[in-house]
């Protein structure tokens, strides 16, 4: 019987699904269901036909979650708190998009005022008890909450969650809900984000777990046995019921999967440092990974709300294939952020748009040929949709199509700066590994505009983020804000603290071969700052040399002589994966058997005799000069005049980008 390994993403269009067996990689596309997220998930399954009892590992990436926040789609959820923050979580904070628009709005707070509730209790900032649990104000609760979801956040709870788990007790006690608690979400300062999490999660909880519940029985019906894994926005998958109990871990759960797989696949091609680049329909999300693990960061946005939860640090753009290119109230061309989504599409899709796209203009300069991939695709429909748009700006059609590209890419490289040069980066030092359907078409310009000199192209590009669920570890993320002084901080409760850290980071992993590594970080800060740097507390005493070391590197200065403040103890527990071989099958062609046709396609204001190559007959450890184009069954890649590529070992396609 063959060992089958399967990894399944659902997008807002396709659902995809990548099989792996006995190193044979197989791919299968689906529409995506999003009434029913479970239907186009198992209709995946079968489509892969895979023998259900032969699947020893299945990785599932979701947006459940995101769309849920996007849409305010969630359950009932109430609050419990302390007495006198009722309204922590509609006060927020004073960050907000502009500083001078005397006019904005908040957003909807997740937990409406009259389902936020307080109790009597209150501990002081070191988690001693200054009043106790009114116990009974808490049963009185119960016969006043109607919700789905309950949401518990306590002051200073992070330094002692006594009263919090009491309260939980006697809530869970009365109420057919779920019950979240703060110093198990996010047990660590800010009481906005740590109540805004707890919040989430306690709203996402119950939607979260009846999909999960859905989607485990349909893959026990069809036969497999294997447990469910769920991608968490933190890069690592978890156990069905980690997903079931803190569903706000998930949020970013597709993009995360990408940017493991984009890890994954530079890891066996040599390349430690790069930039990922996810770029699909309506959207581009670019992240960074560092001597071969993702960037996590902890103060990501989803839609209006700043999560606080470990995540891939992912910066997102609206720029994708299907971003609608026009002109704004100056008469500038803008690209996006409206996109002509999978419904209608792109003009040149032949399914009724009638409005150029980036798509569009790739299709006008010859880059992609419609028909190749759709059987309704007409390259003739993208002219037609930009000569309104060539019109207005006094232009000719292939004009137009190139000064969308340029604006276009102007959008995703002012990404790409802000995960490197904004961030301390110099992206010179960077690799880029491009994927997603429209990812390969930009990459070498996006390249070349941030000084970077090579881009690699996965084998598997359309479909990275399914494979990044097969090659992701099993990841658990534990922490405990401890505020005071770094003279204050005692060794050995520091220790102590790391210990049960890593107890429960341990337990939430779960049964399982394959060993576990662990990692201890601190957030350590200047006195008087109110940000902090993360920095390996393998050594408790090097924390402050290398504090300085890493605030400079990110900041441009450090101050030796200043007092330094502990703020959180982090430990994140591994369970390592072994992944499957995705070696390609030798395709028995050369170069010459590849080449398909030459076409003619605009760059730099000429037009240019373009090879076309199918790459699934491309060879490995070939080599060949642009201008080219090579399609594949779930993207193209450009290759531009004076640019070089070469297949690798591994099947993908390196660009040597020109100066």
């Amino acid at each position: 019987m063959d060992d089958t390994r399967l990894g399944v993403d659902v997008g807002g269009t396709f659902t995809d699904v990548v099989a792996v067996r006995d190193g044979r990689v197989t791919v299968e596309k689906v529409a995506s269901t999003p009434d029913a997220p479970e239907e186009g998930v198992l209709a995946g399954v079968d489509a892969s036909d895979a023998d259900p009892e032969a699947v020893t590992y299945f990785g599932h990436g979701t947006t459940h979650a995101t769309n849920a926040v996007l849409e305010r789609d969630w359950a009932e959820t109430a609050l419990v708190t302390t007495e006198g923050f009722r309204d922590a979580l509609e006060i927020g904070r004073q960050a907000r998009p502009d500083l001078y628009d005397l006019h904005q709005e908040k957003p909807r707070p997740v937990v409406e005022r009259d389902r936020r509730y307080e109790v009597p209790e209150r501990l002081d900032e070191r988690g001693e008890v200054l009043d106790p649990l009114d116990e009974s104000a808490v049963r009185d609760l119960a016969d006043r909450i109607d919700a789905d979801g309950v949401a518990v956040a306590l002051l200073f709870a992070y330094e002692n969650p006594a009263h919090e788990r009491r309260v939980r007790d006697l809530l869970a006690a009365e109420l057919d809900a779920h019950v979240s608690v703060s110093s198990e979400v996010l047990p660590e300062i800010r009481e906005y984000e740590r109540t805004l999490t707890t919040a989430l999660n306690a709203a996402l909880a119950p939607p979260v777990g009846r999909y999960v519940g859905r989607l485990d029985d349909g893959l026990r019906e069809r036969g497999v046995t294997a447990p469910l894994r769920v991608m968490g926005s933190n890069g690592g998958v978890m156990t069905a019921r980690e997903a079931r109990e803190r569903p706000v871990t998930t949020l970013l759960s597709g993009p995360a999967a990408g940017v493991q797989g984009a890890a994954h696949v530079a890891e066996r091609a040599g390349l430690a440092d790069l930039v990922t680049m996810d770029m699909g329909g309506t959207s581009c999300d670019v992240s960074l990974v560092r001597d071969g693990d993702p960037v996590v960061a902890t103060d990501v946005t989803v839609g209006d709300y700043p999560v606080g939860v470990p995540t891939v640090d992912v910066h997102t753009v609206g720029a994708g294939g299907g971003s609608i290119a026009s002109l704004d109230a100056g008469d500038a061309l803008q690209v996006g952020p409206e996109s002509a989504g999978a419904d209608p599409g792109p003009a040149c899709y032949g399914r009724g748009g009638t409005r150029p796209t980036v798509t569009d203009a790739h299709a006008v300069l010859g880059r992609i040929d419609p028909g190749a991939f759709l059987p309704e695709g007409d390259a003739t429909l993208a002219r037609e949709a930009f000569e309104p748009l060539a019109g207005a700006l006094g232009e000719g059609i292939e004009d137009a199509a190139a000064g969308v590209l340029r604006v276009a890419n102007a959008n995703m490289a002012g990404a790409l700066r802000v995960v490197t040069v904004e961030r301390g980066h110099d992206p010179r030092e960077f690799g880029l590994v491009a994927f997603g359907g429209a990812g390969p078409l930009h990459a070498a310009a996006l390249a070349e505009e941030v000084g970077m000199r090579e881009v690699l192209v996965p084998r598997t590009a359309g479909v990275l983020s399914a494979l990044g669920l097969l090659v992701s570890d099993v990841v658990a993320d534990e922490s405990a804000s401890r505020v005071r002084p770094w003279s204050d901080v005692d060794p050995d409760a520091l220790g102590e603290t790391f210990a049960d850290l890593e107890a429960d980071a341990r337990e939430r992993l779960g049964d399982g071969d394959g060993e576990v590594r662990v990692d201890h970080t601190v957030d350590v800060r200047y006195v008087g700052q109110s940000f902090d740097v993360r920095v390996p507390a393998d050594d408790i005493a090097a924390v402050p040399e290398r504090f300085h070391e890493r605030h400079e590197r990110r900041y441009g200065y450090a101050a030796p002589d200043e007092s330094l403040e502990l703020v959180t103890v982090r430990v994140r527990a591994r369970r390592v994966v072994d992944p499957p071989d995705i070696a390609p099958v030798d395709p028995g062609s050369t170069l010459a058997d590849a080449r398909r046709e030459t076409r003619d396609v605009r760059f730099d204001d000429r037009t240019h005799d373009a090879a076309v190559y199918d790459r699934e007959a491309l060879p490995t450890g070939t080599a060949f000069d642009g201008p080219a184009i090579v399609e594949g069954a779930e993207s193209t890649v450009v290759v531009r005049p004076d640019d070089a590529a070469r297949v690798d070992a591994d099947g993908n396609i390196r660009l040597e980008v020109s100066a």
